[in-house]
């Protein structure tokens, strides 16, 4: 059997290792963080991640999964380490590498047997090029080494789908040993299999997220055209949806992308290219619209409030997008900070994405239980996330609860005949504005 390490509890690592679990593989994942290790022992994931907890139970029962701060041991007798650390952005817009390197001294230092290192984190292009160089340079022992790249597709809410149903499975190697371990590592996954070599593997990541992230600036920037000059922007994507080059995937117009991929991988790539003395203009083009975009509500009432004063602000929906409860790059941070600092008095919920909110705003927020009791006498609603929750909510709520049902929606989440029968002013994205409700003067300029 296979000896897998997976170096990284995080979203990658972790939903990388139970996945391969879960096909029969037995995994060790390792990480840093005693107290993430100490849940994930308990079989508690972490992360919020629908089947996440289920299949960590599962497979630690089984005996196919397990955990450990211990990489010296975990490392030593591996026959392949997936990387799945963390690439954070750092403030000049190019990937920051450490956590990859620091596991790569590690492993070149402990590891006493020939081994493959797979890294699966998302790399600048010829990363896995320099990683094999420098854990050559650290081996302790005379073993052989070598480095392969298979980035992950994985979307936060629907990462172990992704995974176990992979759309693709991308294998950059420069040896047919390496493609060989690892078409043998994935052939339980039934999915396509794709083999190039290192760098058209790590250029397959950043273009593809790339190319989603253009597609989501290219809308919103419709989008905002379509209030201009009286369009539908539903009724614009449903049109070009029926083009088949087209699609109808990523064309529903918000307040812009976040999570953990598209803000980075965006400017790291547009960094890299730089560097190489390259602009891609378009990836320069979605950076700047989506930092725009984000404010997109906020711009809007404006110009129906004064000011935000003294006045009682409902935010539904915190995290970047449903079915997680990660805030990286989140719309709302920005648009309550300033909320915040003009004196608004924010009341906020947020089916999972609270308690990590509570981290950045611990008391300049009130959080809620429900999405009722946030719009409790509220002058003024956010949408920042489309909850299935929020979603489904009676529309009539708002005119129930709040003081004025001034609704600014972020994600499109209502059909603007239900806000019309509703009776309250809903202002959406690339839509038409819906004014049943006849403000109070003193409310709005």
């Amino acid at each position: 059997m296979t000896r897998i390490v997976v170096a990284g509890a995080g979203y990658v690592g972790l939903v990388t290792g139970v996945c391969l679990a879960e096909v029969g593989h037995k995994v060790t994942c390792v990480d840093f963080v005693e107290d993430k290790i100490d849940l994930l022992k308990k079989g508690v994931s972490p992360i919020y991640e629908p089947d996440l907890n289920e299949l960590i139970r599962k497979n630690i029962n089984a005996d196919k999964l397990s955990f450990t701060t211990d990489y010296k041991n975990a490392y030593c007798d591996a026959d392949v380490i997936f990387i799945g650390v963390g690439t954070p952005e750092n403030e000049d817009g190019s990937a920051n590498l450490n956590f990859v390197y620091t596991v790569a001294r590690q492993i070149a230092e402990t590891i006493t047997r020939d081994c493959l290192i797979v890294i699966k984190s998302t790399v600048p292009i010829g990363t896995n090029d320099k990683v094999e160089i420098f854990i050559k340079n650290y081996l302790k022992h005379d073993v052989h080494v070598e480095v392969a790249s298979n980035p992950e597709f994985l979307a936060q809410g629907t990462a172990v789908r992704d995974t176990l149903s992979a759309s693709r499975i991308v294998i950059g190697a420069e040896s047919e040993h390496a493609k060989q371990v690892l078409q043998d590592i994935y052939a339980p996954f039934k999915q396509p299999i794709l083999s190039m070599n290192r760098r058209s593997a790590e250029m397959v990541k950043y273009a593809s997220n790339d190319f989603l992230a253009l597609k989501i600036s290219f809308i919103n920037d419709i989008a905002n055209l379509c209030e201009t000059v009286g369009a539908n922007i539903e009724e614009v994507t449903t049109g070009m949806s029926y083009d088949a080059r087209i699609g109808n995937k990523f064309l529903n117009p918000g307040i812009g992308y976040g999570g953990s991929c598209f803000p980075k991988d965006t400017k790291a790539l547009h960094w890299l290219s730089e560097e190489e003395g390259y602009v891609l203009r378009t990836v320069k083009a979605a950076i700047e619209v989506n930092e725009k975009q984000k404010f997109k509500l906020m711009k809007k009432a404006r110009k129906d409030f004064a000011s935000f004063q003294g006045l009682k602000v409902a935010v539904l929906g915190l995290t970047f997008k449903p079915g997680t409860d990660d805030l990286r790059e989140a719309p709302s941070i920005p648009n309550v900070r300033l909320l915040v600092n003009e004196g608004a008095q924010v009341y906020a919920y947020d089916p999972v994405g609270m308690e990590n909110f509570k981290k950045i705003y611990p008391t300049q927020v009130v959080y809620e239980s429900t999405a009722e009791k946030a719009l409790e006498d509220a002058d003024l609603c956010f949408i920042f996330t489309e909850w299935e929750e929020i979603k489904t909510m009676d529309m009539k709520v708002f005119k129930d609860k709040m003081k004025t049902p001034f609704v600014y929606d972020g994600r499109n989440c209502f059909a603007l005949a239900e806000a019309e029968e509703a009776g309250i002013y809903y202002q959406s994205i690339g839509r038409p504005e819906v004014k049943t409700f006849e403000a109070k003067k003193e409310v709005i300029l």
